[in-house]
């Protein structure tokens, strides 16, 4: 799978064109008929999440899902289990088995956390990760992201702008869709207010909110060996020193500070074992 940040996380506001698309050729009058009728086109949150459901179902098709009894799922179900509803959102959550680190949430629910970010995070770093990806559902800037996305595929695929119904999408499309997911870029306001979302969710719930900050110096750290999905990140995300010192401020607001030590980390099926019951012992 393409390397990309954690924090892109869902959503999509570009779409990467691949050279054989950018070879599409629609004429300028087409395409901008096209254009014209789809700017006017309305795009409810039931649209971007019908949409972003079966984009999702197409990416799990796609990648290696942990099972329900892969150690990955245990953990994340133990720190999620209890947060299936969240600021009015039913969620789901999936984990993808691959080293890449990232994670991601959609318009309809769908969390999505790479392995290979667990491998780096604690739990109340997953937490903070995590909730700053369900503020990006809240702040709907998800379904304006997926508004944009299906623009773009509407258009590859010529799909008729003249009506006011989304249209089912080819298997090729939600493709396409699921890549701007994992290449999805936010503005920098909307970064900020993911993070302070995340921060108030870690708050709210009783969670140490240090761990906020401790994420994004992992990030930073990360970000010194120069590979390329953090290099990508960095051009359209807030440097992550910045936003670690933003967290570190909130919290020294509430008087809640105090340095983060990580905790442990399993990612392992650890089996439980029956306890075994004595044979009663016989009367004499």
């Amino acid at each position: 799978m393409k390397n990309t940040s954690f924090f892109a996380i869902l959503l999509i506001v570009t779409l990467s064109f691949s050279k054989a698309n950018a070879q599409i050729n629609l004429g300028e009058k087409a395409l901008g008929a096209l254009q014209n009728g789809m700017a006017s086109f309305t795009f409810s949150n039931e649209d971007a999440a019908k949409l972003s459901k079966e984009a999702v179902r197409k990416m799990d098709s796609t990648n290696v899902v942990a099972g329900p009894k892969d150690g990955y799922t245990i953990r994340l179900n133990r720190i999620f289990g209890k947060h299936a509803n969240e600021s009015g959102l039913t969620l789901n959550y999936k984990v993808y088995l691959t080293k890449d680190v990232n994670a991601f949430a959609t318009a309809d629910g769908s969390v999505r956390v790479f392995s290979g970010l667990m491998d780096i995070m604690d739990d109340n770093q997953l937490l903070a990760v995590i909730g700053h990806e369900i503020g990006h559902v809240a702040n709907q800037d998800s379904k304006d992201a997926m508004k944009a996305a299906y623009r773009k595929a509407a258009l590859i695929g010529a799909v008729s702008s003249q009506s006011d119904k989304i249209a089912k999408l080819t298997d090729s499309q939600l493709g396409q869709i699921g890549n701007a997911i994992l290449d999805s870029k936010f503005s920098r306001k909307q970064e900020s207010e993911a993070d302070a979302f995340s921060y108030e969710f870690l708050k709210r719930n009783k969670y140490d909110v240090n761990a906020e900050q401790a994420a994004f110096e992992i990030l930073a750290k990360m970000s010194e060996g120069g590979s390329d999905f953090l290099t990508q990140m960095m051009s359209s995300h807030p440097d992550p020193t910045v936003r670690a010192e933003t967290a570190k401020s909130r919290a020294e607001a509430d008087g809640l500070y105090k340095p983060y030590i990580q905790k442990s980390i399993n990612n392992k099926a650890t089996a439980t074992k029956t306890p075994v019951k004595k044979a009663p012992k016989k009367k004499k």
